[in-house]
């Protein structure tokens, strides 16, 4: 009988193979979703082109422009998110308190108590870091800090917008969600 992590491993190769990137870029996509509870991923790796998203129904790449690389992302994606649903892991208390704690000292911007964040980035010239555990959304826009509380919204990550308004827009399992629909609780 063959284990959960020969299965994976199995997995990898043959994600790799089948779409022409290499085992480490799975892997890459794979560790995000995992921290991402198998719903959603934000990691970077040069086979996507750089820093990449995906939850279902929304697939960044590097070069957004390459629908392609979107489609190879979204597929290899979707199917580990099935594996992982499949298969959840077993919880490593240690482990897990180890890489919050080290997260949250490795320059993050954002109040320490909230720990690591599913999603985080910038755009625009603003930065968020999305905290679904403690239903909390942190933006910096130029050093002022907002925090929003985001209700049953469990953000996904940012939208892509083209417009040139300096906002962002994310996504929920509820769909878009701005900024505006949420409720500001500090700003500093």
């Amino acid at each position: 009988m063959m284990t959960n992590t020969q299965k994976e491993a199995e997995l990898i190769a043959r994600l790799a193979r089948q779409h022409g990137v290499t085992d480490a870029a799975v892997m890459a996509v794979l560790e995000a979703l995992r921290r991402g509870g198998g719903t959603m991923a934000q990691f970077s790796h040069v086979d996507f082109g750089g820093m990449s998203q995906w939850s279902s129904g929304m697939t960044m790449v590097g070069d957004m422009f390459d629908d392609s690389l979107k489609a190879k992302l979204n597929t290899i994606a979707a199917e580990l998110s099935a594996y992982l649903r499949d298969h959840p892991a077993k919880p490593q208390r240690d482990d897990t308190s180890y890489r919050s704690a080290a997260m949250a000292h490795a320059g993050s911007w954002w109040p320490e108590e909230f720990g690591s964040p599913s999603a985080a980035g910038s755009q625009n010239n603003m930065r968020y870091a999305a905290f679904p555990e403690q239903s909390r959304l942190v933006m910096d826009d130029h050093g002022k800090m907002e925090i929003y509380d985001t209700g049953d919204h469990r953000i996904s990550g940012v939208s892509q917008s083209q417009s040139t308004a300096s906002t962002l827009t994310f996504v929920s399992q509820h769909g878009v969600v701005r900024v505006s629909d949420l409720k500001r609780i500090s700003a500093t």
